[in-house]
């Protein structure tokens, strides 16, 4: 028997392994793994939950990993007895060693591995608000495997690396916001030579994301009551439920399917919308604490996308303020000793406000997801440095595919944007 399948969880037909979609439907495909009961195997970081990833080898280098610890301090200050906190970053001192500070390379490392088992030699390419571009990059300066990024000018921030070579990667940046940069994603991809790394619909982006909970879950010992994660498509919240359904059918970590708390950041925050049916106004992304919560189209009513996975578990999304994840980060970074990125102070905001309206009790058992932290701290072990940037365009612009194309051209047969 293979290691895994590929199914679709409407029609319950197997797939192609790397299919990104079902031929018959909308749903998001899923993979079924032949073994039912995960050990953790002695390899190093994400690596060690290969069992229930798609991938057959690994990228040794790959040494980050989700790292679950229990919240003495924030725990104190919300009054909560089970709290554990699974931070994605840099933080030696606990373990963690995401050297991006961003749980994307959970993503990044076994897309990566999947295109280094098929012999891919098209050129990823990859949409993202900044995050993802990180985490993408610093897996392809390890492999050398060619990468376009294409990222929203004013995420351009965000786009640094402690890598020194990062001669495979070219990025452009798109004068709009994060959708318009997915939708020129989309077209190049499309073309002969590319390969998309697939998105929401890319089983390793999900399974690689699903080792937060598999991480909590093998390190306490039991499934949570509650998961808490702030989220911009909802992808994060979609991988935890899916690994929380493989949890339950091990059989060794209770029969609990935890409720999702999902956190979105006002006004910009299109699934809380979608949940709630409350229309929101405001200039997006200008107005948030994080733009990069903010994915215009997210894969809420899919088969198997976010609103299957609140139904299923009982779930909410929560508005959060910026003022409220302002304070919440700083409370977070003041009582656990590190500092997080500003997105995950989202998600900290939604935990608080559960407490506030009662929505969790003293003694439940909670996760709570930091999705990105320790860029101070990696700052004292690390120089980083900025991407180059090979081109701008405009997706008001009629030849704006034509310069992306001459530019790339130019990129990988001259040697540098």
């Amino acid at each position: 028997m293979s290691k895994y399948v590929v199914k679709c969880p409407r029609c319950e037909e197997v797939q192609d392994p790397y299919a990104l979609h079902c031929e018959n439907d909308d749903a998001l495909l899923r993979t079924e793994y032949s073994k039912k009961q995960i050990e953790t195997s002695d390899m190093p970081g994400i690596w060690r939950y290969i069992d229930w990833l798609p991938v057959n080898g690994i990228i040794e280098e790959g040494t980050g990993r989700p790292v679950t610890y229990k919240s003495e301090g924030f725990a104190k200050e919300l009054g909560l007895n089970d709290l554990n906190i699974t931070f994605n970053g840099y933080w030696p001192e606990k373990g963690a060693f995401i050297r991006t500070c961003s749980f994307k390379d959970l993503e990044s490392f076994p897309t990566m591995q999947r295109l280094i088992e098929r012999d891919e030699e098209r050129i990823m390419v990859v949409a993202s608000a900044g995050n993802t571009a990180r985490a993408f990059a610093h897996v392809a300066s390890i492999t050398g495997q060619k990468l376009l990024l294409i990222v929203p000018k004013n995420s351009m921030h965000r786009l640094w690396t402690t890598d020194d070579d990062t001669s495979s990667i070219c990025t452009v940046t798109v004068e709009g916001d994060y959708y318009q940069a997915i939708a020129m994603a989309e077209k190049i991809a499309a073309k002969e030579g590319f390969v998309s790394e697939g998105g929401a619909r890319n089983v390793a982006r999900r399974d690689g994301m699903a080792t937060v909970m598999l991480d909590a879950v093998l390190t306490t010992g039991s499934l949570p009551q509650h998961y808490f994660q702030a989220v911009g498509s909802g992808t994060g919240g979609i991988s935890a439920w899916e690994a929380s359904m493989r949890l339950l059918e091990d059989g060794r970590f209770g029969n609990n399917m935890p409720r999702l708390h999902l956190a979105q950041n006002l006004p910009c925050a299109p699934l809380y919308s979608l949940w709630t049916g409350i229309e929101l106004t405001g200039r997006c992304p200008e107005e948030m604490h994080d733009d990069v919560l903010y994915n215009r189209k997210p894969p809420y009513s899919a088969s198997g996308g976010v609103k299957d996975a609140l139904d299923d578990t009982n779930g909410m999304i929560y508005g959060i303020t910026n003022k409220e994840a302002e304070d919440a980060q700083k409370l977070f970074e003041e009582t656990e000793g590190i500092d997080i990125l500003p997105a995950p102070g989202v998600a900290c905001a939604a935990l608080i406000k559960a407490v506030e309206t009662g929505e969790i009790n003293a003694d439940d058992s909670i996760v709570l997801n930091i999705t990105g932290g320790g860029q101070k701290r990696l700052e004292e072990d690390f120089t980083t440095k900025q991407l180059d940037v090979g081109l701008t365009v405009s997706p008001e612009d009629p030849d704006a595919e034509k310069k992306i194309l001459e530019k790339i051209s130019e990129f990988f047969n001259e040697g540098g944007c």
